[in-house]
């Protein structure tokens, strides 16, 4: 498996994960959709795993209080079969749990195997079924959930997102 890193986000990866989502989902989020995500949404939390300086997949979440929502995963394609959705899936339950995220749940496809077996790997487990959850087909999907998060590093810190006030933006006070 050749390297990749993993780190947050950023509205300069929104193009290339709207073209990954494209190509992999049948009601794929825009590109706006993403661009609010990491500027706007304060619950929001993406990861992108990037190889050679091209984005190849990206993971995503809303956390609020102790409760995560997986919003979408993805890899390009030509990735896959290699662990990287399992990698993405790691590193976002570790940030996740280290924002205070106690237990995580997500929607998945009734005939996504794949995508199930990726899940079981990362401790969730099926608890039912939202019946005709895709609007596309009507497909069932199964509510998966994982009550084992990751410990929390204790020595964690969340660096102010990049397009923040707090992270030298314009902070709306008058000089």
């Amino acid at each position: 498996m050749d390297e990749i890193t993993i780190r947050r986000m950023e509205e300069r990866d929104v193009e290339e994960v709207a073209a990954i989502e494209k190509a992999t989902f049948a009601r794929p989020w825009s590109e706006e959709s993403f661009r609010r995500e990491v500027t706007v949404n304060v619950c929001a939390r993406y990861l992108v795993a990037e190889k050679a300086g091209k984005v190849i997949g990206y993971a995503g979440a809303w956390v609020v209080l102790d409760e995560c929502h997986i919003t979408n995963i993805a890899v390009a394609e030509e990735e896959r079969g290699h662990g990287y959705g399992e990698k993405l899936i790691g590193a976002l339950m570790q940030y996740v749990s280290n924002l205070g995220a106690a237990w995580a749940d997500l929607e998945v496809r009734v005939s996504n195997e794949r995508a199930q077996h990726l899940y079981k790997k990362a401790g969730f487990v099926s608890i039912g079924k939202r019946k005709r959850y895709y609007e596309d087909n009507g497909e069932d999907a199964f509510l998966m959930v994982c009550e084992h998060m990751p410990e929390a590093d204790p020595d964690f810190e969340e660096l102010p997102h990049p397009g923040s006030a707090s992270a030298g933006g314009d902070s709306g006070e008058a000089e």
